[in-house]
């Protein structure tokens, strides 16, 4: 029989104005309506991955209209799930996503599934996917560590500006340490950190003056020293692969049918370039290529 640990002194001080603030400012958000389910709680964990709400809310709506079930989404060839993801970026996870919905109905009867090792187990559900869909959707007892929550638990316990660049197993052992008690709580400490990460304990501009634990905070009462650590790594866009694979995907989602080389070329002068991305976009199964040379979104 396993027993659930007691949280320490330190944690159970910034578990109640955490909830607090939460349940006072939490934003409005679909996926947290209690009709979303755990299919929409899924599907907005995958987009939200690298991409801000303010760009997810009208794919999300317009997602769960037309695939409110996994089992629709599956019957569909994976082309259409890259179609429909439109211009939501890193295109991969409308595949991934796909290929999820298709084991959820193969597998658990159409069912997102409860158990947090099956919802590892499926295709494209990785350790944080798997946690929030258990704590978000089921209410369960996890360690959800998003960027957001990441940066908060630098900053209040450990004393530093940011976390470090991948995830450390002194962070998921912090965080677990850091878990309320109670199942349901422990969902809500989830939320409530990721929450205030987002809207308050920001990357480029925390506003201290507004977060419920400022005076708990160890970077905070260390004089909020700069981050000393390796160089953040930034995101660039213009003139990358990434933008001339995102042209070519969007003259094929829009074509709804096989594509000329000719109509391919015509998006980007730098052939290397063009030719680089294309082939990456065939050899992570986002495009098929045909035996005419044209080119398709993948139709299985």
């Amino acid at each position: 029989m396993t027993t659930t640990p007691t949280p320490s002194p330190t944690s159970r001080a910034l578990h109640a104005p955490v909830i607090a603030w939460f349940d006072a400012n939490a934003r409005d958000l679909p996926w947290r309506h209690p009709e979303a389910g755990p299919w929409g709680v899924m599907v907005s964990e995958f987009m939200l991955q690298q991409t801000p709400v303010s760009r997810v809310l009208p794919m999300y709506e317009q997602w769960l209209a037309r695939w409110p079930r996994p089992a629709g989404l599956a019957a569909e060839p994976p082309g259409e799930a890259v179609r429909a993801w439109g211009r939501l970026g890193y295109p991969r996870r409308a595949l991934r996503l796909h290929a999820a919905a298709t084991a959820i109905t193969e597998r658990h009867g159409g069912e997102v599934p409860t158990d947090h090792a099956e919802l590892l187990a499926l295709p494209g559900v990785g350790e944080y996917t798997a946690a929030a869909v258990a704590s978000f959707a089921y209410g369960q007892r996890h360690a959800v560590l998003d960027t957001n929550v990441r940066r908060v638990l630098a900053r209040a316990v450990t004393g530093v500006q940011y976390p470090p660049n991948a995830t450390t197993a002194a962070e998921r052992r912090l965080a677990r340490e850091l878990l309320p008690g109670e199942e349901a709580v422990a969902a809500r400490w989830a939320a409530a950190t990721m929450e205030l990460g987002a809207l308050v304990c920001t990357a480029r501009a925390p506003e201290c003056g507004r977060c419920p634990i400022a005076a708990r905070c160890a970077w905070r009462a260390a004089g909020s020293p700069a981050h000393d650590g390796p160089p953040r790594r930034g995101q660039t866009y213009a003139g990358t692969d990434r933008q001339v694979r995102g042209k070519l995907l969007a003259v094929l989602r829009e074509a709804h049918g096989p594509v000329p080389q000719a109509a391919l070329d015509a998006v980007w002068d730098e052939p290397v370039q063009r030719a680089r991305a294309l082939d990456g976009l065939v050899a992570d199964g986002l495009v098929e290529p045909l035996e005419n040379g044209a080119y398709r979104l993948p139709l299985t």
